[in-house]
């Protein structure tokens, strides 16, 4: 075996394949982020941002290295009240930007404090479960638990931040899963996140169905008395009637097959679903005009052409203009000619799959997919739960970022404007991502030694 993925090799006691892939993104984001920028005449501006973020991030990945992460552990209330004076702060200080009031301006620079929030978040959550761990089977641990994470799931969404929010679930749900709690309160967490996301969905899709002419007259007349209905002012009663009948449903079912369940579990699946569906209403609420379009190109780009949908099609485009060898750098039709919006930012995998091609693009998904095993094998060789669980968290957040940001690119995800971290132009998400490897070679390190 020419690689061995398994062996230790450090530089200044940090794991040199993660510094190796750091670098190798950070060449692909400068030269991604210089020739996307071509177009708009920013390229030296975006350049000297995201150099200047890299050049600090690396200074905090040895930083934080140095860093027993054990210090964390006990110190989560400081950490998680830190977590909620700075999503407070930016929604009373904080500046607006393309709809959402989360970022602190300083004039020549501004930052994105959720970015931070999110990781500060990870190392509390992982102490708050570690250190309760015999109380993991229990009710109320499980309901403490969902209140830290609602209480940033609100303030978020007061900005708002859609895109945010969304990295937050699939974390908490792994370390829910890794720390041993049940797994019906798993279940009810899934329930109440598909209740609380489903309603709009469903009506954002009654939309799209609506806008599509192939369907009958007598199936369009009955969609369109749903969306009357829901336009009423009855949606708590609406939620509920439906949520009655899931449950009798079920209990039906349940009856037939002589599959006895106790009431407690009825109960506390109903009331997931009403918190979901409840929730959804602010959810709805909060959700813009643009991001709806959004959601209904996703089913069909081509509803929507030349507005919402335009991103998607010219990132397929885009992609698939590249073929094997990409049309060589500064030499992408799409990118240089400002066909594909956002092309430095949430759409910069595109852009780097037209310049570069395919073989360039599977090398990127490769290194992501290096780094993430990097961070579950730090994981797996951490001596104490608190390192794993940490771990863990800062892998899962990277791995939904990936999946999202190049699903986005190509069509099987819907455009949420999640960055491609490393690798998208923005100052907070690089800062902040290199910090968080930064945690991880801490948990390397001190494992590896100690």
């Amino acid at each position: 075996m020419i690689f061995n993925f398994n062996k230790k090799y450090n530089i200044f006691g940090i794991d040199v394949y993660i510094l190796c892939i750091i670098f190798i993104l950070m060449i692909f984001s400068l030269l991604g982020i210089y020739s996307a920028g071509n177009s708009s005449g920013n390229s030296l501006k975006y350049i000297y941002i995201q150099f200047i973020a890299f050049f600090i991030g690396f200074i905090c990945i040895f930083v934080f290295s140095k860093i027993n992460y054990k210090y964390y552990e006990h110190s989560y209330k400081l950490i998680y009240i830190l977590s909620l004076i700075i999503l407070i702060s930016v929604l009373i200080f904080g500046s607006t930007k393309r709809g959402t009031k989360g970022w602190f301006d300083f004039g020549f620079i501004s930052f994105q404090p959720v970015e931070i929030a999110k990781i500060l978040f990870i190392l509390s959550f992982s102490s708050f479960i570690d250190l309760n761990e015999r109380k993991i089977k229990k009710i109320y641990f499980f309901i403490f638990s969902l209140i830290m994470f609602f209480v940033h799931l609100i303030l978020i969404m007061m900005q708002p931040d859609f895109s945010s929010t969304l990295s937050y679930f699939p974390v908490v749900l792994i370390l829910f899963f890794i720390i041993g709690v049940k797994s019906f309160y798993i279940l009810c967490s899934i329930v109440f996140f598909i209740f609380l996301i489903s309603v709009p969905f469903f009506k954002i899709i009654i939309n799209s169905v609506l806008i599509l002419e192939t369907f009958q007259e007598k199936i369009i007349t009955v969609f369109t008395n749903v969306i009357f209905f829901l336009k009423t002012g009855y949606k708590i009663f609406y939620f509920i009637t439906i949520l009655l009948f899931l449950i009798i449903y079920c209990l039906m079912f349940l009856k037939k097959n002589k599959i006895k369940v106790k009431w407690f579990y009825i109960f506390c699946l109903f009331c997931s679903m009403l918190i979901g569906c409840i929730g959804s209403i602010f959810i709805e609420k909060y959700l813009k005009d643009y991001q709806r379009k959004r959601l209904i190109v996703f089913i069909n780009p081509n509803i929507d052409s030349k507005g919402a949908g335009y991103n998607i099609i010219q990132s397929k485009i885009t992609i698939g203009s590249g073929k094997l060898l990409g049309k060589g750098f500064m030499n992408g039709s799409q990118t240089q000619f400002g066909f594909l919006p956002e092309q430095h930012t949430d759409f910069i995998f595109s852009s780097i799959c037209e310049e570069f091609g395919w073989v360039i693009s599977q090398l990127i998904i490769i290194l992501y997919f290096v780094l993430i095993y990097r961070a579950f094998v730090i994981a797996k060789k951490s001596h104490d739960r608190y390192g794993y669980l940490v771990a863990i968290g800062i892998a899962t957040m990277f791995c939904f970022y990936v999946i999202m940001n190049i699903g986005m690119a190509i069509g099987i995800m819907p455009v949420t404007g999640v960055p491609l971290l490393l690798l998208s132009y923005g100052g907070s998400s690089v800062f902040s991502s290199l910090c968080a490897i930064g945690i991880l070679c801490s948990i390397d390190i001190n494992n590896r030694y100690y």
